[in-house]
């Protein structure tokens, strides 16, 4: 996701999905006012409807090919 994606609060493990309540690694700000908060499946899955009702995206899903990249390197 990348439609105007500006600096946010970092999301961190307390910030839950609104769908699953897995972490949350998306908060979308609403163009109406209020915010949604995804994991990385849900965000993918709502993408385009998501986009088309944002005021702002704030995508943090970079961190989970850090961590998968971690713990892979710590698996050597």
């Amino acid at each position: 996701m990348t439609p105007d994606l500006l600096p946010a609060e970092a999301l961190n493990a307390l910030d839950r999905c609104d769908r699953c309540g897995a972490q949350a690694y998306l908060r979308v700000i609403l163009a109406s006012g209020g915010e949604l908060l995804f994991c990385a499946h849900h965000g993918k899955k709502y993408e385009e409807s998501l986009r088309s009702i944002a005021a702002e995206i704030h995508d943090e899903t970079a961190k989970l090919a850090e961590t998968t990249a971690a713990t892979a390197s710590d698996a050597r």
